[in-house]
């Protein structure tokens, strides 16, 4: 086209369209139909469940367990190889479950398409299927409809449109047929416009359809989406760098055994080969991807509890370590329903609150508002009927017990002038004591032109100049501040009639209305929690910048030294303005989707992990594009839930910073998971290297490796992570997304407590080969290795001692304990279970000394913390006392 459809007026859109106010014939629709395709929505294809599961089979530490698998069986261990492909399997289905979910997106914005539509085909209404609807079609829409494709108004009867999916606006907007100046509006300004998807709440209009499906607005929104792909968590990216760094160490250090064995100390090669398997067994943490999952999947049964539903796993971790918010306002920071917040009669402005029925003018204003308004609500239930700025109105008077059925039923509807964009009024007739009245509200400008006197409590005066500065002024106070401003006004008819638009002159005029979509009560609590916890809150609306601004002052989000943008000034903005800018950025007000991206990466650019909170088909991109989509699940439509990954299901923002704490606290006990699985690999890794070093027989077989980290390794690192969140988490600021799971700290931990777990494991070997050869050494190290992980556990809970963090505080580490030492025992002493982990029978005396040797890393672990608490402590006191 050669300008967009909203600069061109009725008659040349209608020209442009090849089309005519009879609308399109039949053969033209069919031929547009071939010509454009069917008015649906399209999705990219995904990956198959088939190429996914093999997917899973990349990973390198997965290809070392394979060749480990294949050796073992050429090496005559039929169970170990059995073992190792179920471990191998089951990793590959757990991961396949977990990537494949439902791509919703899609199918739930063809939901809002509408099931049909009603056109004019050669001059005459016909019903056809939304799916039919071809860009040249005239569409009748009416209240209650559903808009079935982007078009231009080409004829408008009052009609309002609720496009608040779309724009993000709640209120109802007001359309008009007459051609617009200027390019590039915003879609929320093009007024002479409707949109795919958004509903008809008011009158009735023609117009001529001008996009479909993917060309529509909606269709755009789905293109984002297709083209937005989800982002690797912290955690995964720091499990990933470790995986593939612990996978090249592995390659390394086992072709150093593997050469060991055969040239120094004459082993056969596939006896050296098994020495290398045992080590890549042991080196590799086979359950660490399972294990969170399952603490991941905890945190989730927790969070949803709190309202919290976490759809994505790794979101659960991401939580952790957000540090910018983007909340949309309509319905996450606000209620999504407009309410008065006061009225100004008298040259005085009276709080919602502090109105005074008693009062003969502010009851005036109050009864106006109800009688000159077609919403209803119902008492019982609170539920609303009807355009949300009248409902406001309505639910003044039941907020102050008029009872709004037995009002309208004392003072019936005489007459009306509907509601028309042009003379922005609605006027209603009554009956009053002093004669038929004409009850009118609107704009003010237009309204205080036509009044000639003002109501006070002395009676109707004239409306002087001075009066009209006034009330201008009050106005225009309450629009800086984010309030919609209603005028109302009154006057004497001759006789009951049907009233005439020339009777909307001559008014006293009342009073104003202030209105606005008023701040959730809890969501100023939470903005100040979150900034305590070092999370910054942006705000991104598709509301007017004044309105959006004076919100978000009153939520705490727009500060002294910030500031507020509009989508036209970010489009003026290149990319690196806008990052010079951004932390100065807490408003961005009349925005598209494509700004939400923009705004998204721009902080994700600063390495920021972001959250986008949104309830609308036009937060849905962005809420797949942020490492956290959070979606409204009362007042969010499906599109925006199923683009998220997590929902919340109370709509209350302040369940997004419980939501942070529990993240924290998820990512705290996945660290002291991977601690606990590391060190106790270490150890085995160090046994192994020392027996080929000392050209000793394998300290254990590739299977016990595996029964030690799948079976009762897994126990414990479960508990601990059910260990609960520490009180202090939110007082931290957010964790670095770049700061590796296995910092320096942590690191240096795992190699002392490994070395401190080999010491005991290789001295059971010692005198279990001293005892009765390389088999009973084999058994003893192992029950030894595999006893002293259990006792580990406990020490993994934190990094205070036992006696501070208290023995039942976590008591599911007890009971993973006493299991793991119950498989532990079953496999010594049942016989039939020996050949399955290659272990031999074993004395009392022998059961009691590897109990002794397993204790002792742990005893010296907790005893030097008990003496680092006591220092510690005294220091403390000591500066305190300074």
């Amino acid at each position: 086209m050669t300008a967009q459809p909203y600069r061109l007026t009725a008659d040349e859109v209608i020209e442009e369209q090849q089309s005519s106010p009879e609308g399109l014939t039949p053969e033209e629709a069919k031929e547009r139909l071939a010509r454009f395709g069917e008015n649906e929505l399209y999705e990219s294809e995904g990956k198959s469940a088939i190429a996914v599961f093999f997917g899973q089979f990349k990973d390198l530490l997965v290809i070392i367990l394979i060749v480990a698998a294949v050796i073992s069986l050429l090496s005559g261990h039929l169970e170990s190889t059995i073992v190792i492909f179920v471990v191998i399997v089951l990793n590959a289905v757990l991961g396949t479950v977990q990537t494949i979910k439902a791509e919703q997106s899609l199918a739930s914005l063809k939901e809002m398409s509408a099931p049909a539509a009603r056109v004019v085909r050669s001059g005459e209404r016909a019903l056809v299927p939304a799916a039919e609807v071809v860009p040249g079609d005239v569409l009748e829409l009416e209240a209650g409809d559903l808009v079935a494709a982007d078009a231009r108004i080409v004829e408008s009867f009052s009609l309002k449109v609720n496009e608040s999916a779309l724009t993000g606006e709640s209120e109802s907007v007001e359309k008009i047929a007459d051609a617009l100046d200027g390019a590039d509006i915003p879609i929320g300004d093009r007024d002479n416009m409707v949109f795919s998807g958004s509903l008809v709440t008011y009158g009735r209009a023609r117009a001529v359809v001008t996009a479909t499906g993917m060309a529509t607005e909606i269709g755009r929104i789905a293109s984002l989406m297709n083209e937005t792909s989800a982002r690797k968590t912290p955690l995964q990216k720091s499990l990933d760098d470790f995986s593939a760094k612990l996978a090249i160490g592995i390659f390394i250090i086992c072709g150093i055994v593997f050469a060991l064995s055969i040239f120094r100390s004459g082993m056969s090669v596939i006896d050296s080969l098994m020495f290398a398997v045992a080590l890549a067994v042991a080196a590799i943490p086979e359950a660490l991807g399972s294990i969170v999952t399952i603490i991941l999947a905890i945190g989730t049964q927790k969070m949803a509890k709190q309202h919290a539903i976490i759809k994505d796993l790794k979101a659960v971790e991401s939580l952790g370590s957000v540090s910018v918010i983007c909340s949309d306002k309509t319905g996450t920071l606000t209620q999504n329903r407009m309410s008065v917040q006061g009225i100004y009669v008298e040259d005085r402005y009276v709080a919602f609150a502090d109105i005074d029925l008693d009062d003969a003018v502010e009851r005036r204003l109050v009864e106006i508002g109800l009688l000159a308004s077609d919403a209803t609500t119902d008492e019982a239930t609170g539920a609303a009927i009807g355009d949300p700025t009248e409902v406001a109105l309505v639910r003044i008077g039941d907020n102050l017990a008029i009872d709004e059925g037995a009002f309208r039923a004392s003072h019936p509807r005489l007459g009306e002038l509907a509601f028309d964009s042009d003379r922005k009024l609605m006027s209603t007739l009554h009956q009053r004591s002093s004669g038929p009245t004409l009850l009118t509200k609107g704009a003010l400008d237009v309204l205080l032109d036509r009044s000639v006197n003002v109501l006070t409590a002395d009676g109707v005066v004239p409306l002087t100049e001075e009066r009209k500065a006034a009330i201008l002024d009050e106005n225009r106070r309450l629009s800086e501040n984010g309030l919609r401003v209603l005028a109302f006004a009154e006057r004497t008819l001759d006789a009951v009639r049907e009233p005439a638009l020339e009777d909307e002159f001559g008014y006293t005029f009342v009073g104003l209305a202030a209105m606005m979509d008023p701040p959730r009560p809890e969501a100023v609590r939470a903005v100040a929690d979150a900034r305590k916890a070092g999370i910054r809150t942006v705000m991104i609306t598709g509301d007017h910048k004044v309105t959006a601004s004076a919100i978000a002052r009153e939520l705490g989000i727009l500060g002294p030294d910030d500031r507020a943008l509009d989508g036209a000034e970010l489009d003026a903005m290149s990319d690196e303005e806008l990052d010079r800018e951004l932390a100065h950025i807490s408003v961005y007000a009349r925005v598209s989707p494509e700004h939400k991206i923009r705004i998204v990466s721009a902080w994700q650019r600063r390495g920021s992990i972001v959250a986008m909170t949104g309830d609308g088909v036009n937060d849905a991109p962005a809420l797949k594009q942020a490492d956290i989509g959070v979606a409204m699940g009362i007042t969010g439509t499906e599109v925006s839930k199923d683009a998220a990954s997590m929902i919340l299901s109370d709509d209350n923002f302040a369940t997004i910073v419980r939501a942070v704490e529990n993240g924290r606290g998820v990512y705290a006990n996945i660290k002291g998971t991977v601690h606990f699985l590391l060190s106790g690999n270490a150890a085995g890794i160090l046994s192994v290297l020392f027996a080929s070093l000392a050209a000793l027989p394998a300290p254990f077989a590739p299977v016990q490796l595996l029964f030690i980290n799948l079976l009762t390794d897994s126990l414990p690192a479960v508990s601990i992570g059910m260990e609960p969140v520490a009180d202090d988490v939110l007082a931290h600021k957010p964790r670095d997304p770049k700061e590796p799971i296995l910092d320096k700290r942590l690191l240096a931990q795992i190699g002392i407590e490994g070395v401190l777990i080999t010491i005991p494991t290789m001295a059971a070997f010692f005198i279990g080969l001293d005892a009765g050869g390389a088999a009973l050494a084999m058994t003893m190290a192992f029950a030894t290795l595999s006893l002293a992980r259990l006792f580990h556990g406990f020490n993994c809970r934190g990094n205070a001692s036992i006696f501070h963090l208290g023995l039942l505080s976590n008591p599911y580490t007890l009971g993973a304990f006493v299991l793991g030492v119950v498989l532990l025992a079953a496999v010594l002493f049942i016989p039939a279970l020996h050949p399955f982990v290659q272990v031999v029978e074993i004395t009392a005396g022998q059961a009691g000394l590897i109990a002794a040797l397993a204790f002792a890393p742990t005893a010296v672990i907790q005893l030097y913390r008990v003496v680092r608490g006591l220092v510690t402590r005294k220091e403390d006191s000591h500066e305190a006392q300074r």
